[in-house]
């Protein structure tokens, strides 16, 4: 598989799934044979992934890429078993920095849920060149991470300007916006992935979809006062 295909989401669901360690192996920097040089996407993806289990309590060193072409059979294993003895003097997960392995599940599930967001927030360092090694350490910070995750967006559907048009509710890909014809739609927060379709698809007309951020998400209207009652035409 070629590293471009690399996703956050499988790093996240690695450790969810309790591996102690993750290793990815790209070609060459430079030498991708093809002009999308994913390698360098999966590099990114690799940094911030670190700086990700840092901001959830993991050592960030449980995370390694290289870069390496199908011939480096002994530099392959040189950093395997470099990369083993790490992972074997971390611990297994959560066990060695002191996180409750249920804990840390539901840690990572939670981010894992933002990962559109993460993706849309930081779609321009994601889809850059590094050309220094020492670039790498600052690409993403701490600060920066620990920003992301509290600005976290949430998006809210104002009841007295939703025309049931049914737009959000078709297009939302987590299927997070509860509604039917002729029934304000509401998106149900906790299934909510922040990636902003509802707001960029609702008609300017209607201008129903308000994005929130530092504040809380008003409740949504009971049951009973969804219902748009149409007016019928004229004879």
């Amino acid at each position: 598989m070629c590293s471009g295909r690399i996703d956050l989401e499988f790093i996240l669901r690695a450790f969810f799934n309790g591996q102690d360690g993750v290793f990815i192996v790209g070609c060459r920097l430079n030498e991708c044979n093809y002009v999308t040089h994913g390698n360098y996407h999966a590099l990114n993806v690799a940094l911030l992934g670190k700086r990700i289990l840092e901001y959830i309590g993991l050592n960030p060193e449980r995370l390694n890429i290289q870069f390496m072409s199908a011939g480096d059979g002994i530099l392959f294993a040189e950093h395997m078993n470099a990369f083993d003895s790490k992972v074997k003097e971390l611990g297994p997960l959560g066990l060695g920095e002191g996180i409750d392995r249920e804990e840390l599940k539901y840690k990572i599930k939670d981010i894992e849920r933002l990962i559109p967001y993460i993706k849309i927030a930081k779609r321009e360092k994601l889809g850059g060149r590094l050309t220094k090694n020492e670039d790498y350490e600052g690409l993403f910070t701490k600060d920066e991470v620990e920003e992301l995750f509290r600005d976290v967006p949430s998006y809210y559907i104002d009841p007295e300007k939703c025309q049931a048009c049914m737009m959000c509710f078709r297009r939302c890909p987590a299927g997070a916006i509860v509604g039917g014809k002729n029934r304000i739609h509401v998106i149900d927060q906790d299934k909510c992935i922040k990636c902003g379709t509802c707001l960029e698809v609702c008609p300017p007309r209607f201008s129903a979809v308000t994005k929130l951020a530092g504040e809380p998400v008003p409740p949504p209207i009971p049951e009973e006062k969804r219902v748009i009652a149409r007016k019928g035409k004229k004879e």
